[in-house]
């Protein structure tokens, strides 16, 4: 059982992540999408295929709610929908050519604001953060497996 500090620590970098993610303002000003849509294109491009309700698990919102959003990122030829041949309740999403450019228009602009946003730290601290994020990625990398 992990100990409390560690897991209070956890709990508060989740939230400084989602502080850091509000002021990056993601973008939105590619082609009119909302948020939720260009961050579902995004990690769609960047984790393959999946399942709608894997979607909606690593969303952490129903399914249900994610139908409409896909619905018209599939309209607009973000997304290819296929149902699954060995059992057609579950249905497989991907990214198209479109939404696979989209998707990297999206990252290119997030990693410009993420520089930006660092900017201002010391070099000191950029090495310190770097070895810390370097650490966390091993181990949850580690943890994976």
């Amino acid at each position: 059982m992990p100990k409390k500090e560690f897991v209070r620590l956890i709990e508060m970098n989740m939230r400084a992540v989602d502080r850091m993610s509000d002021r990056l303002k993601a973008p939105t000003d590619l082609i009119g999408y909302s948020r939720q849509q260009i961050q579902l294109i995004v990690r769609l491009h960047v984790s393959g295929r999946s399942k709608l309700k894997d979607v909606a698990r690593r969303e952490m919102t129903p399914a249900s709610n994610l139908c409409a959003v896909f619905k018209r990122l599939e309209n607009d030829g973000m997304i290819l929908r296929e149902i699954d041949k060995s059992d057609r309740r579950d249905v497989w999403y991907s990214v198209s050519a479109k939404g696979a450019k989209l998707a990297e228009q999206a990252i290119d602009l997030l990693r410009e604001r993420v520089a930006e946003f660092f900017s201002g730290i010391s070099r000191e601290d950029e090495i310190r953060l770097t070895a810390a994020l370097k650490t966390i990625n091993e181990l949850l990398n580690k943890m994976e497996e």
